[in-house]
């Protein structure tokens, strides 16, 4: 069982803009701090044999220049790589490309402060129809995924994994998790209106109705 409210409190979102590829680009970030040492988090974060456990099977060549491809999500290439503490990479879905950035902190006491970027050049067409939470709320269920792995929890089964989504636990969390990137959208300068707007329509699709956008 996931205790969901815990959750959902123990990571940070923000929503932001930056210059990128010559052009402003829409950043999406999570975080959270896990009781794990760092070179266990990266390993976790980087290990083939480790990733299924909580994200996703992730097949090729995971080093600098390598390209891989996450099973039913998205493939791309590690374009920088400084380990145990970050990677950058491409996230191309859908014809898309977007970009994410793994940082990994110590923060003493055996803790490591995780934080993921999704950048990507979003027009403003979409970015009103669904906001941040179209990939806020999935990297919300990475991180726990990730919590879950680091406190010695099973390996996800992709089946149970799916039931859980639609069950009264899984849409409380998918309905919080998008509340709470509502929240880091209005406290990123979005109109309330129109970043509730979007929130409930990612809500919607995250618990049964709707498409929220691309990717994870």
């Amino acid at each position: 069982m996931t205790d969901v409210t815990h959750q959902i409190n123990a990571v940070r979102r923000q929503v932001g803009r930056r210059v990128f590829q010559a052009g402003e680009a829409r950043v999406v970030t999570v975080s959270q701090t896990y009781d794990a040492p760092l070179d266990d988090v990266w390993d976790a974060c980087t290990d083939p044999e480790r990733l299924p456990r909580w994200f996703a099977p992730v097949t090729g060549e995971l080093r600098l220049g390598g390209r891989y491809q996450v099973q039913g999500n998205a493939s791309g290439t590690v374009e920088r790589c400084d380990p145990p503490r970050s990677f950058f990479a491409t996230w191309e879905y859908g014809g898309e490309v977007s970009w994410i950035e793994l940082r990994l902190t110590p923060e003493g006491d055996g803790r490591t402060r995780f934080r993921l970027e999704h950048i990507a050049h979003v027009d403003d067409e979409r970015w009103a129809q669904f906001g941040p939470g179209a990939v806020g709320v999935g990297w919300d269920l990475a991180v726990m995924g990730l919590a879950r792995h680091l406190s010695g929890a099973p390996a996800v089964d992709p089946a149970e994994a799916e039931a859980w989504s639609m069950s009264e636990e899984g849409v409380r969390f998918a309905t919080l998790s998008s509340d709470a990137w509502y929240a880091a959208s209005v406290a990123s300068g979005e109109p309330e209106r129109a970043a509730r707007a979007a929130a409930d329509r990612t809500t919607a699709f995250y618990t049964g109705a709707g498409e929220p956008g691309t990717g994870e």
